[in-house]
């Protein structure tokens, strides 16, 4: 899957995506923010057209939304002018069904995902959770083959998931559910080796298949159990392994088409301070991290990766390791942690070294926001780019590097950070 560039060039953000789905697995599709998950369902689900390339579904290419196919979506989606049946029902609208069979398979539905009693109710009156059972129930209602589901249970709280995680397994197990195959997008790790037969693990920048992952541990499965926690590992290894990595991601790493992840200098504050505090002393698996902190993989993933990118640490083989300028970070004050911060932002990422020459050389040390959006832009996704100015300037207002003024898109150096040194 290709999107235009400004310059009308195409951008690949999908590439050589060869798999399938089987019958009777619940498949997971695990990467990094911003990889493609979600792109690659939708184009699964036929509500998008690859740049090139099929999806072949019940024999025959698919050509659009098709039945037997059925989406979970992560925001709910629901009308709030209709009830739980109706918004059920309206699932069913193009299949064109009787309205007493509609009405009958809708109440099926509203039984099996644990809705009775709420029939009549509307979005307004449901907890998250209800609603996401609603839309759960939409979605069975079709009885469908394939169900795709897009982070089906990020919107809701750790225990709300939790809870809609278990019952649908029960389901799933107990085949009670009229789907032959699930393909669900996660960020989730656990969740992932919860619930998955198989996981396939996403490469960025363009989304690559890096890794297939068969997961063959009995149901129910144990968090604490050693087998669980050695595929998490795997997991963790895998993503941050080079061997997953686009040569393609490589390349722009040296220029200005290396995305910067979303991370604030105070996360990467706190996390080079946890790493180097006990138990870790500068050395920490990044699974540990993140179960002790409570952290998914797309929230501790931009700050290591804003960490190796900084090179105050080493990301690679599951664990973050602190370098010697991090673990100088870690015992620094205030005001030396932002002279080392501003040293190594010039040193190792491109992007804002090129701000501050562009400003400096400028007689005005001025220069809009779309003079740097074009320049990404021929490497970036929008999306991407947006991500990595937004990166760009809140680490180089931090390190006193220039100022932004978000009313007017500008960049520039005030007089009082032109003074000699400050320029790279």
């Amino acid at each position: 899957m290709a999107f235009a560039k400004r310059d009308g060039d195409p951008l690949t953000v999908l590439d050589r995506i060869d798999m399938s789905i089987r019958s009777g697995e619940i498949l997971g599709l695990l990467g990094r923010s911003g990889s493609g998950k979600s792109t690659l369902l939708r184009i699964a689900a036929g509500l998008i057209k690859p740049t090139s390339g099929e999806v072949i579904y019940r024999g025959i290419p698919l050509t659009g939304p098709a039945e037997g196919i059925s989406v979970v979506f992560q925001t709910f989606a629901l009308f709030p002018w209709l009830t739980v049946t109706e918004n059920v029902e309206a699932g069913l609208d193009a299949l064109d069904l009787p309205r007493a069979e509609a009405r009958r398979r809708a109440q099926d539905a509203i039984d099996l995902i644990g809705l009775d009693g709420f029939q009549s109710a509307y979005p307004r009156e449901l907890s998250g959770g209800m609603r996401q059972r609603v839309g759960f129930a939409r979605a069975m209602a079709t009885r469908p083959d394939v169900l795709l589901m897009d982070e089906p249970f990020s919107a809701l709280d750790v225990l709300t998931a939790e809870t809609l995680r278990t019952d649908f397994l029960d389901l799933w197990e107990q085949k009670q559910l009229p789907t032959k195959s699930v393909v669900m997008v996660t960020h989730n790790i656990e969740e992932a080796v919860l619930m998955c037969d198989r996981l396939i693990l996403l490469s960025s920048h363009p989304a690559r298949i890096g890794a297939d992952i068969s997961i063959t541990l009995p149901r129910p499965r144990d968090r604490l159990d050693e087998e669980f926690g050695n595929i998490v590992d795997k997991i963790y290894a895998a993503l941050t392994a080079r061997t997953i990595a686009s040569p393609e991601a490589s390349k722009q790493g040296h220029g200005l088409g290396r995305p910067l992840p979303r991370a604030s200098v105070n996360r990467i504050a706190g996390l080079i301070e946890i790493i180097q505090s006990s138990p870790y002393n500068g050395h920490a698996a990044l699974d540990d991290l993140a179960r002790s902190l409570s952290l998914e993989v797309d929230d501790l993933f931009p700050v290591g990766e804003a960490l190796h990118i900084l090179e105050f640490a080493e990301l690679q083989h599951g664990a973050i390791k602190l370098t010697a300028a991090g673990q100088v970070f870690a015992r620094s004050n205030t005001d030396e942690r932002k002279k080392l911060f501003r040293e190594h932002l010039l040193r190792f990422v491109p992007l804002t070294a090129h701000i501050c020459r562009v400003l400096h050389e400028r007689d005005t040390h001025r220069a809009p926001r779309s003079r740097f959006e074009i320049e990404l832009g021929d490497h970036l996704t929008h999306h991407d780019t947006e991500r990595t100015l937004s990166a760009a300037i809140y680490w180089g207002r931090y390190a006193e590097l220039f100022a932004y003024d978000d009313k007017t898109k500008t960049f520039s150096v005030p007089p009082g950070l032109r003074a000699p040194g400050r320029a790279p």
